[in-house]
């Protein structure tokens, strides 16, 4: 499937999330709506050490594609023998990470993720070591840019393009701002019109008519939906579940999580359980007994008392 073919099928990305965008809430996710996922962020240097737990983040449904698998790293090298072995699995496309603003990944400017936008030399060698590492497309996820001093993303895009990137997501945030303040859609347009390649906007979609409005305005691709997606994967088909729908797929995604992850999908799924009733009338007095609740009988059995 070519990038503009499964870019024009369906124009809502599923965007990554550390801790949440498994491959249980990517299924859960594509079942309502989402077109291409995208996994959680994966260490280029546990790839090549094969670590177990990090292949199993790589490892997906064939109802999650289109997908994506996100690396990071500093080092070219590390990150092309990353693709390389992360190609074996047959992503449809691989993602790099140029925007996440932890501090574990950024270290301040002098590590990987959204640090790596005040080096544009190094963006080139990275793209262009996992280019010719896989014959998947490559895309990549930037922020507009470090911090407001400077404005960088004009020689990140040129890096990028040079380096052979197939399409860009840009975070409307800098990484100073982590997820404070507002994402800067006047800036992703700006992008979008000096790209070369497809561009999918994100940040601060927080309903299916706000998706359709950013698209629009913006003239991106297709835009890619985050957090808002979160206890609400209805989100993708701007559709407002009932009561008992959200019930009935929380019970599923817990089982999912279980299936997927033994007992302890139950203590993960925890995060998401938060997520799914929040809204939900008189909820607030069930979600202490939910996330402290071991077992998926009495789950289940809580849940069906917010039914009553």
């Amino acid at each position: 499937m070519s990038i503009d073919s499964f870019i024009r099928k369906n124009r809502f990305f599923l965007a990554p999330i550390a801790g949440f965008t498994d491959s249980p809430f990517r299924r859960i996710a594509r079942k309502h709506g989402a077109g291409p996922v995208i996994s959680e962020l994966i260490s280029s240097e546990a790839v090549i050490r094969r670590k177990e737990k990090t292949l199993k983040m790589i490892r997906f449904h064939e109802e999650e594609r289109p997908i994506g698998i996100q690396l990071f790293g500093r080092s070219p090298q590390v990150m092309g023998e990353a693709a390389a072995i992360v190609s074996e699995y047959s992503p449809d496309f691989i993602d790099i990470n140029l925007g996440c603003p932890s501090r574990k990944v950024s270290k301040g400017g002098m590590g990987a993720g959204g640090a790596l936008l005040l080096d544009p030399e190094r963006v080139f060698r990275i793209v262009e070591s996992v280019v010719k590492n896989t014959e998947r497309p490559v895309s990549a996820k930037i922020r507009r840019g470090w911090d407001n001093s400077k404005k960088i993303y004009p020689q990140v895009i040129r890096a990028l393009h040079q380096g052979g990137i197939s399409f860009i997501t840009v975070h409307g945030r800098t990484v100073a701002q982590k997820y404070s303040g507002f994402a800067d859609w006047s800036i992703i347009k700006e992008i979008k019109e000096l790209a070369e390649v497809p561009v999918i906007g994100n940040g601060d979609i927080i309903s299916y008519n706000d998706a359709v409005k950013k698209l629009k305005e913006s003239g991106c691709d297709a835009v890619m939906i985050g957090r808002a997606a979160l206890g609400n994967p209805w989100i993708f088909a701007g559709y407002k579940p009932t009561v008992q729908e959200i019930i009935e797929q929380i019970k599923e995604h817990l089982e999912m999580m279980i299936d997927f992850y033994g007992e302890k999908g139950i203590v993960l799924m925890r995060k998401h359980l938060v997520k799914y009733i929040h809204g939900i009338k008189n909820a607030s007095k069930v979600r202490q007994k939910l996330v402290v609740s071991d077992s998926k009988e009495d789950i289940f059995g809580i849940l069906n008392m917010m039914l009553k």
